[in-house]
Formats: C-alpha cells, structure tokens, sequence
C-alpha cells in the first residue's frame, strides 16, 4: 500500500508492503525506489513487514533543493515519527545503506539492527554512468534498448511521460546527490552500536574486499559480514541468498 506524509512542505511517499510481521524499515540506492523491495518483501513475510521509503527526489517522492548528508538523515528521521515504530530494524543499499548507517549512529535509540548492503565507509562513487543516460526515449522498448544489461537495474524507476518514457529520477539530482554522498563516513560508521550486517557482493565495483574486511574489523565485533555471488546490487542477483541472509541475521538479532 502506497502513503504519503508532509516534512518542510515536501512530499515523501513509501510503500508499505504489509502483514502482520516486525517493521523492517527499507531504503533504496540512486537509480531505484521503494518497489526494488518487493521481492524482498515477498521472501521475508510474514515474519518481517517490510516499509519502503521513496527517499528525496525519487520514486513518487518530491524531488528537494538540496541532497546533502543531514538533509537524507532528517527525512529518516521524519519517516521514522510518521510510522511510530519505535526502535526498528533497518536495511539500506548503496545510498541508501550510508544513509541507514548514519541514521543509525545518530539515532541509536531509533534502531535496533542494521543491514547495510555494498557500500563502505569510505565513498568515491562516479557519475558519468548518470550523466550518459538518455532523457526521453519514444517508447519503453526503446529506453531499454539505450539502457542495455543495466535496464533490469533501473525498471523499476521506469516513468511514461507525455514525452515519452524516462525515469522517476532526475539525472541532476542524482549528480547532485552522488556527489554530496562522496567522503569519509568512518566516523558514522565507527559509531553504530546496534547489530549489524553487512552484504557485499563478490562482483561488486562499489565496496571492495578489503575495504569491507577493515569495516567489520573497527566495529569491535558488531558486525556479521557475508559475501554473496553477485555485483553491486546483491538483492536483485541474488534475491534469495540475500533474503536468507536477512532473516538469519534479524532472527539472531532480536
């Protein structure tokens, strides 16, 4: 089920994807929304309820004057006041895995567990692959076609237009928002207190080996790290490998 709810005049929409499970707040990377959680959300009821944000300027979302690091955080915030679910486990991917770890570190008493899937402590990530995407194409086939093997990656951000067929995202807010979610995170990192997991994929471009080795070394402990046969996106190669991560981890969690 599709909501909506209001923070500084914006418009932020999720989807709820229901039943009678424990919240699992959920949040999507650049390029994606809340609907890349849907087979996610399929693997992990009814134990789990999963609840997708469409961040900023994504998805059904408004789109923001600004996508700095606070500006992600305060939406989180607000998403978790709206749902009134007090201490929740949380799970994000890319962008939206630095955001669900810095929620975390400045929010402790907010989240309960975290899943933070391939991406670091340490972000240098490369917009040219946003700046080469097409804006309109005439017609779905022929978006997919310009896409090539990254289509299945984006589908879901997939939007017919009167002008014909683009996306739910703005190339220059992406650009804007993979830019200010380049640095150091080390301290954020270092400062979660909750269980935490995290996914890499062994194909991934994004979060290398070692970098993720180094992560789950200076947390002290609080950290379960899996390696999965997949590339940046482990959700959507390995769907359920990953979701079979995911509720071994929140059942040992809880």
């Amino acid at each position: 089920m599709r909501e909506f709810f209001m923070v500084g005049g914006r418009k932020l929409s999720y989807l709820d994807f229901g039943g009678p499970g424990t919240p699992l707040l959920a949040l999507h990377g650049h390029y994606n929304e809340a609907s890349t959680f849907a087979p996610l959300a399929a693997a992990l009821t009814p134990r789990w309820r999963v609840i997708a944000l469409d961040q900023r300027g994504h998805g059904d979302s408004d789109r923001a004057r600004t996508y700095e690091r606070d500006a992600y955080v305060a939406d989180l915030a607000a998403f978790h006041r709206q749902l009134a679910v007090g201490p929740v486990a949380v799970l994000g991917h890319s962008l939206g895995g630095v955001n669900a770890y810095q929620f975390a570190a400045r929010h402790p008493d907010k989240v309960s567990a975290l899943i933070v899937e391939d991406i670091g402590a340490v972000v240098d990530c490369d917009w040219s692959f946003t700046t080469r995407l097409p804006d309109v194409m005439p017609s779905r086939e022929a978006l997919v076609a310009a896409l090539g093997t990254a289509a299945p990656y984006l589908e879901c951000s997939f939007r017919r237009t009167e002008r014909g067929w683009g996306f739910s995202f703005d190339t220059a807010d992406t650009v804007a928002s993979q830019k200010a979610l380049n640095g150091d995170h080390w301290d954020d990192w270092t400062a979660v207190s909750c269980p935490t997991l995290l996914v890499r994929g062994t194909r991934s471009d994004e979060l290398a080996a070692e970098h993720a080795a180094e992560m789950a070394a200076r947390r002290a402990g609080g950290v379960r790290l899996a390696e999965l046969p997949a590339g940046h996106v482990v959700h959507h190669d390995a769907p359920a490998r990953f979701a079979d991560e995911v509720t071994a981890f929140l059942g040992v969690s809880r």
